[in-house]
């Protein structure tokens, strides 16, 4: 199966050397769970136009330094992309800004939180489980790194993975093709840890401190990324 990286955002530039290009992390993750999977990639945030949704097999679409709210051109094509993928039942995936703009598409509201930062692993309730999470423990332990939110999800959307923190962290469409998370499965720890620390001096040093630690936390990507290759294998 080829999967079409919707990129709307890079690796800050300060940590572009070392980690590399954004969509890396995503193929990483995905050839970590052995199906078999192939990739291209739309960097729409760059200007590049967003394909026909009807003629692809699989959809990621990935975070950004970006918001929903922002004024930028490519925006609105990305929604009217979403909107036409979910109606042509084309397996959809969204993280962090994906999931907030698969939200903002599909008819809910997104807005940066007053809760401020959420950064390092946070701990997410598992409310839901669908034929692809049948094996999900309680709770999973994932990477994060967001300030915007998913203030009321869409109609059309139940909520599978919550915290304090995120209520609406994970979505699972009833169109059964649709799937989004607030967290970062594709971050390893020690971009985890980078980019906490790039925040320090815009961010309090207390919540980048907090972050830091919370990474002795074990993580559970591997498995998320496991049951996320399930529910675009059966899409």
């Amino acid at each position: 199966m080829k999967l079409t990286i919707i990129q709307t955002g890079e690796v800050p530039a300060p940590l572009r050397p070392k980690f590399g290009p954004y969509r890396k992390m995503f193929e990483r993750m995905f050839d970590s769970t052995g199906l078999g999977f192939t990739y291209e990639t739309i960097a729409v945030s760059d200007g590049e136009p967003c394909p026909h949704p009807a003629d692809l097999e699989a959809i990621v679409i990935t975070g950004s330094p970006a918001g929903v709210y922002d004024d930028l051109p490519w925006l609105e094509p990305l929604r009217e992309f979403i909107r036409s993928a979910y109606c042509a039942l084309t397996p959809m995936l969204g993280v962090c800004f994906g999931h907030q703009i698969m939200a903002d598409a599909l008819g809910g509201d997104v807005r940066k939180s007053e809760k401020g930062w959420g950064l390092g692993r946070h701990t997410y309730q598992v409310l839901q489980r669908p034929p692809f999470m049948q094996a999900a423990p309680a709770a999973l332990s994932l990477a994060c790194s967001h300030q915007d939110q998913i203030i009321l999800r869409p109609g059309d959307a139940d909520v599978i993975l919550a915290s304090e923190f995120a209520p609406n962290a994970g979505l699972f469409y009833r169109n059964g093709r649709a799937l989004s998370l607030q967290p970062h499965p594709e971050f390893l720890d020690d971009y985890t840890i980078a980019l906490a620390e790039l925040r320090r001096g815009t961010v309090a040093d207390e919540v980048v401190d907090k972050a830091l630690a919370s990474i002795a936390k074990p993580s559970n990507s591997g498995d998320v990324a496991g049951y996320i290759g399930q529910f675009l294998k059966a899409g």
